[in-house]
């Protein structure tokens, strides 16, 4: 029986959980349909294309992205913002794998709703670093430096990446303990330029 009150919403939705449950690679309109309960051409009265869906799946992934960081940071300044914020990044990653790789797709500039809820994220992140007195270029370095250092971790972790036997939740504290030294260190340029939205 198809579901009563489908709306594009709970259609993006059960997209964003088939990329969860089965992987952004196997996001397909059929899979959602059948899930759903709906056949391809009712589903089409909500979503237009895969196209469509992945583009809406990916700026739901990046909004639930920003609020978990957000959330997880209010209130905190320095290493304790830095340690939640890394907290709540490897959370989101081991709970949303599809998600996650949806929200990693660069957006196209042009397209204002994938680029503002990009930059949802990273102004979760630069409020995070307030703390440690970084501005300009050297703020959008640093944040550009802790971003690579909690993707790579945690898409080597998510992968299978990391074969030895060796406690990474102890890894990943280090890691982020190391960040912190290198931030309260971080070199000065006197760059008066304002955040980059790329970072």
């Amino acid at each position: 029986m198809p579901r009563a009150g489908l709306t594009h919403q709970s259609v993006v939705r059960e997209g964003a959980q088939v990329a969860d449950d089965l992987g952004w690679d196997h996001l397909t309109l059929a899979v959602v349909a059948q899930r759903l309960g709906v056949s391809m051409p009712g589903l089409y009265k909500h979503i237009g294309s895969i196209d469509g869906l992945r583009h809406d799946v990916a700026v739901h992934a990046l909004t639930a992205m920003a609020q978990r960081l957000e959330s997880a940071t209010a209130g905190l300044s320095g290493p304790e913002a830095l340690r939640a914020l890394a907290q709540a990044y490897r959370s989101f990653v081991q709970h949303h794998p599809g998600l996650y790789t949806a929200a990693m797709r660069a957006p196209s500039w042009i397209d204002a709703e994938h680029s503002s809820a990009a930059r949802s994220v990273l102004r979760a992140a630069y409020t995070s670093l307030e703390g440690y007195g970084l501005t300009g270029r050297d703020a959008a370095d640093a944040v550009r430096a802790v971003r690579a250092s909690l993707h790579g971790f945690t898409t080597l972790e998510s992968s299978g990446g990391f074969g030895t036997p060796l406690d990474l939740d102890r890894s990943y504290q280090r890691m982020v303990d190391a960040l912190d030294g290198a931030l309260a260190m971080w070199p000065r340029h006197g760059s008066s330029a304002s955040r980059a939205p790329d970072a």
